[in-house]
């Protein structure tokens, strides 16, 4: 930017000479032949680094059209340069300095003493311009800070908002679970008795009347007895997945080898064991819900040895994988795994998620009997343990569940230099 100077006399030589000892320095001028023109230039033109005005000019001296100048607030930081061929004496100088002059040039002008002059007020004006873009930018600055506080806040009270609804729905949701649960826990507890009963007079009606049936009616009995069967089973397992939530059971160190023996004995009714290679490897004595645990190892080897291949001996191996991070949700909390691998039919991997839904069967009832909750009762047993399941499974080859528990506080007992069990 070429700082500019107004020059302000009333005789085109005088404008002429100061033009020229300047004009090296690289200004840009605006020349006025009066004070008057000069108040006419400043009304639409006030970027001026400095004035330099003669002292004695006609209608308006330069005294004069300093003041009138300095009347104007957006004039009053321009400097001005009075030149005069005459010394007024100390009262007259006082004048042109209260006018607002901040120095005098004499005639005849000494070049030198005219550019230093007029270079000095010129830096100051280039560096009070830097100063004034600094402070825009410092206030544009400033006004961004603002209005990003505005929204900063206005996000946190938003956020605030959002985790109070979310609390509140929190705490409606749990209510409405526990309705639920209450609800099915009721509902199902209701339930039973007409059922005990419907199977009870169908019974007493099947042995009354059976000689009187054909091949065709006690079908249809059979079916009765065993749809009633399938509906008791139902509302048991009902029963005992709404009954988790509020098991508060006490937690205690438990040996899982134990456990899952005891589990193992009294499946001897239900299974013929001896038929099955059972290993059961590493398990350790660990804080657990008992009864609850019982119920999940109960659950996953039913589970194995029904969806077993024909003609193939079940293989099952029960195993404890000792505390690791790696690949588990937790945020850097060590687990302690169990995995229940098995020979059987197994499924597509794409449904490792879905079975462990309400409900959800990935075979045929008429071929497999079940309800469809018992690994939603698993789900929900280990998450009451604080811990997670998954399944890997190939159709055809086998599936593999594996119970993920986050380690307590106290000590875990190794028992794989124990040795394996075999049944």
């Amino acid at each position: 930017m070429r700082p500019k100077i107004l020059l302000v006399d009333d005789r085109e030589d005088n404008l002429l000479s100061i033009e020229t000892i300047l004009e090296p320095s690289g200004y840009q001028f605006v020349k006025a032949q009066s004070g008057r023109q000069a108040l006419k230039i400043l009304l639409n033109e006030y970027d001026f680094a400095m004035i330099l005005m003669d002292v004695k000019m006609p209608n308006l001296n330069g005294f004069e059209t300093a003041s009138l100048i300095y009347e104007r607030d957006k004039l009053k930081h321009i400097p001005i340069i009075f030149i005069t061929a005459n010394n007024f004496g100390d009262e007259n100088m006082f004048r042109g300095y209260q006018a607002g002059a901040v120095d005098y040039i004499f005639k005849p002008i000494n070049a030198d003493v005219l550019r230093a002059k007029v270079a000095v007020l010129v830096d100051l004006y280039r560096k009070n311009h830097q100063l004034k873009i600094q402070e825009q930018k410092l206030i544009s600055i400033n006004q961004s800070l603002q209005l990003e506080i505005k929204e900063r806040i206005a996000s946190e009270e938003r956020v605030r908002q959002l985790n109070s609804q979310l609390l509140e729905n929190i705490e409606r949701l749990e209510a409405v679970n526990k309705e639920l649960d209450r609800f099915a826990f009721m509902a199902s507890h209701d339930l039973q008795e007409p059922l005990r009963k419907i199977r009870l007079f169908c019974n007493k009606l099947f042995i009354r009347y059976k000689d009187m049936l054909d091949e065709s009616g006690i079908d249809d009995f059979n079916r009765i007895q065993r749809s009633a069967e399938r509906m008791q089973t139902l509302i048991r397992d009902i029963l005992t997945f709404s009954r988790i939530s509020d098991d508060a059971g006490e937690f205690i160190s438990t040996d899982l080898s134990v456990l899952i023996n005891e589990v193992l004995s009294e499946m001897d009714d239900e299974f013929d064991l001896k038929e099955a290679d059972i290993v059961i490897e590493n398990l350790p004595v660990y804080r657990v819900n008992p009864g609850l645990v019982k119920l999940l190892f109960h659950n996953l080897i039913t589970n194995a040895l029904k969806y077993r291949k024909k003609e193939v001996r079940p293989a099952i191996q029960i195993t404890t994988i000792f505390p690791n991070t790696d690949g588990l949700p937790g945020n850097g909390r060590e687990y302690l795994r169990i995995a229940i691998k098995d020979n059987g039919l197994g499924f597509d991997q794409k449904y490792a998620e879905e079975i462990f839904g309400m409900f959800k069967r990935l075979h045929h009832t008429s071929e497999f009997k079940g309800t469809g909750i018992g690994l939603a009762l698993c789900k929900k047993i280990v998450e009451h343990h604080r811990g997670f399941i998954s399944a890997l499974s190939t159709a055809g080859e086998g599936s593999t569940f594996t119970i993920s528990l986050p380690i307590q506080q106290e000590e875990l007992v190794d028992h794989s230099r124990a040795g394996s069990t075999h049944v």
